[in-house]
């Protein structure tokens, strides 16, 4: 009893350490620094945070311990608070809830997440104000704690925007550079466009249940009539309408524009959003609604499209990008879409699953990246490196485990959880879905080894100075890359799936194993890694003739499908100069000032006239009124 007692804190005590990082930091910052105590702010946010990864580890044991005990815990067991809004009908408790699917990610969040601290202390060791961003990663890691962790949608919004906040403060936190505030403004607005489609989804919401919490909406979405393609009722439109809000947060088509310019931010903030927190939150929030979003084929087609397109769009846009944090960017934007087609295609547990592997494949990877530019004093543009493999090759056989495995080459993460998918909209019968899903496997292997060929083999293509500078990043960055290594290779083997499948409560549908699958991924993948290894290890002279030959193609990647320039003119030239010529000069200028300039026109030359009644000589005031009498008695004696 008392055990079960101490699971019911449990989720709050892994809520509230990050906060209360967060608060030491931001009031006792500047003591902190007056204190000259180089890393203290650092050890205390590591600190908590590995404090939450193991209070969650303990938790998520017993709590599996109990699902296969006697006692009959509910995987959706909330964790009642106290009562937080009460107005009228509407009532909202601070409920936490831990189940499987909420326990995996707080797995992810607290245990990326510290190691993203911890590599942070070597990265950020001579920033001047990293005892802000400190706080700021703290803060972050509360509010995507709080999102995943929340019993009802408004709480669940609430670390949803709190992430948007933590984003913008993170992303443009070398504030002095224009390019990063830009990009912290650019991720906030994007980002508010689809966090209006949440909110009206939300209403939509309680519309239909009379209630927000996540329970008793997907314990009663079964009651509701199952909407088929191409009906548009009350549940497609909610389901439409949060999706909307994914596809902000996690960068998709068409809200896709600000992931990578978030590249602005320290590495380790690119790691943090990009791998195991912001990005995943759309996928987390259609994963657990998933008994509402299989209510409406219109809505799970739609994921799954939008997934697929996003997926390969990306994926192409990578081939181009010489920044070797911008391919990263575009391999995440790529990878979310993979996570949204399975969920359109009913797989929810696997779509979960390669959240759960890109977490630590993607982590890596970026964190991998920071080591190289520490090492280039700075430099991010691949086509000035090369040969880095012996001079920095902790950092290069790290990476060399990451690219494995967000190729799909067994026996690492990334083969287990994209196979899955694969192997889901081929059982759901979307072979069209399914030949896209393997071109972009094609596509990401490829991308992803030209990335580590350009980066790690040939000649050095720097300037002296840079390799006269290079060096490999001290043990605080290569530990967490060394964890991160392991856990790309082993995280695969975790039955993702079979723990969390519970919590959908969908009806069990047969699966068809395809035994042919798993060697046509493989190929595939080799296939793209050959063909790397090709144009940039063996006939590097042959990638500058492909670009030439494909020219338009190659201007359409390079532009990114020209999605910014729209965005931009639809901003400069509808927003800005159609405020200016409608707004200010017609309806301003023109009809609200026209009409009170007209009013006062008006009442001025009623003035002008009637002011020669008003000479201020008695015998004329004395004649108009003697005038005014005859007519009026005129008018009374005219009958």
């Amino acid at each position: 009893m008392f055990e079960d007692q101490i699971l019911h804190i449990v989720p709050f005590m892994i809520l509230l350490l990050p906060l209360g990082g967060f608060t030491v930091l931001a009031l006792f910052g500047d003591w902190i620094k007056r204190d000259k105590e180089e890393n203290g702010a650092g050890i205390l946010a590591c600190a908590t945070v590995l404090g939450s990864f193991g209070l969650s580890v303990w938790s998520v044991v017993r709590l599996f311990g109990l699902v296969a005990g006697p006692t009959g815990l509910r995987f959706s067991q909330p964790y009642l608070g106290f009562e937080w809004i009460e107005a009228g009908g509407f009532r909202v408790p601070l409920s936490l809830l831990l189940d499987p699917l909420s326990a995996v990610m707080i797995l992810v969040v607290t245990g990326v997440g510290a190691l993203i601290h911890v590599y942070s202390l070597g990265y950020m060791a001579h920033d001047p104000v990293r005892v802000s961003y400190f706080s700021y990663l703290n803060l972050f890691t509360f509010f995507m704690l709080l999102l995943v962790l929340g019993g009802s949608m408004p709480l669940m919004f609430v670390g949803w925007e709190g992430v948007g906040l933590c984003s913008y403060l993170l992303i443009g936190f070398w504030f002095k550079k224009d390019s990063a505030s830009a990009a912290g403004m650019k991720a906030f607005v994007v980002n508010r466009i689809g966090d209006a489609g949440l909110i009206l989804g939300m209403v939509l919401i309680f519309h239909s249940f009379g209630s927000l919490d996540l329970v008793e909406i997907t314990d009663n979405a079964g009651s509701l009539a199952k909407e088929g393609l191409g009906e548009f009722g009350v549940v497609t439109a909610a389901c439409l309408l949060l999706f909307l809000g994914a596809t902000g947060k996690s960068a998709q088509i068409p809200l896709h524009v600000w992931l990578p310019d978030a590249m602005e931010g320290p590495t380790p903030v690119s790691a943090l959003i990009h791998a195991a927190t912001m990005v995943t939150a759309g996928v987390y929030m259609v994963a657990r609604l998933a008994p509402l979003f299989h209510q409406s084929e219109t809505a799970m087609a739609t994921v799954a499209v939008v997934g697929a397109a996003t997926a390969l769009m990306a994926a192409t846009i990578a081939l181009v990008q010489t920044d070797i944090k911008r391919v990263l960017a575009y391999s995440t934007v790529s990878q979310l879409g993979y996570m949204f087609l399975a969920c359109g295609v009913g797989a929810f547990g696997v779509a979960v699953f390669h959240l759960f592997t890109h977490a630590f494949f993607k982590a890596l990877l970026f964190l991998g990246s920071g080591s190289v530019i520490h090492a280039m004093s700075g430099e991010q543009d691949m086509t000035k490196m090369g040969g880095l493999r012996t001079r920095i090759p902790w950092t290069f056989w790290t990476f060399v485990i990451g690219t494995l495995a967000i190729a799909g080459i067994y026996p690492f993460a990334g083969f287990f959880s994209k196979d899955e998918i694969l192997l889901g909209t081929l059982n759901a019968g979307r072979p069209v879905l399914f030949g896209l899903a393997l071109f972009t496997a094609l596509l990401t292997a490829f991308y992803m080894w030209r990335l580590l060929f350009m980066t790690f083999f040939g000649r050095f293509r720097g300037s002296h100075e840079a390799e006269h500078h290079l060096h490999e990043s001290p043990w605080s960055m290569l530990l967490p890359l060394v964890l991160l290594a392991v856990g790309s290779a082993t995280v695969g083997f975790v039955k993702v799936p079979h723990l969390i499948e519970a919590v959908f409560r969908l009806p069990v549908e047969a699966e068809h194993h395809v035994p042919w699958l798993p060697y046509l991924a493989s190929a595939v993948a080799i296939a793209g890694i050959v063909g790397a290894y090709y144009l940039y290890v063996l006939f590097t002279d042959l990638p500058a003739r492909v670009a030439t030959t494909f020219a338009p193609l190659y201007r359409l990647f390079d532009a990114k499908y020209y999605f910014d320039k729209a965005y931009y003119a639809l901003v400069d030239d509808v927003v800005v100069k159609g405020s200016d010529l409608v707004l200010w000069k017609k309806v301003d200028a023109g009809s609200i000032d026209g009409t009170v300039d007209a009013t006062g026109r008006a009442v001025d030359a009623v003035a002008g006239v009637l002011r020669f009644a008003q000479t201020g000589l008695v015998r004329s005031y004395a004649f108009l009124i003697l005038g005014g009498a005859v007519a009026l008695l005129g008018y009374l004696l005219w009958p």
